[in-house]
């Protein structure tokens, strides 16, 4: 059994979408299409948590994201 354990967690938002919550060890990660539910997220777990907004991802465990104007990328 590993020492790290990640988890992914989403919910299905009221217009349809999805946001993602991507959790390994430290490191924290929100996906979604609606900034407003981003940054409601966010600001909850802020006010329960101590965190560091780093602002947009562009890599994650080694692997790269690349995002354009509605579609994210994995490489």
């Amino acid at each position: 059994m590993s020492d790290y354990i990640s988890y992914v967690y989403f919910n299905k938002l009221l217009n349809g979408s999805f946001m993602y919550l991507l959790l390994y060890v430290y490191d924290l990660l929100i996906v979604s299409k609606n900034m407003f539910e981003i940054n409601s997220l966010r600001d909850q777990l802020s006010s329960e948590f101590e965190i560091k907004d780093l602002d947009a991802t562009k890599k994650l465990l080694g692997i790269k994201i690349h995002k354009d104007l509605e579609k994210l990328y994995l490489s």
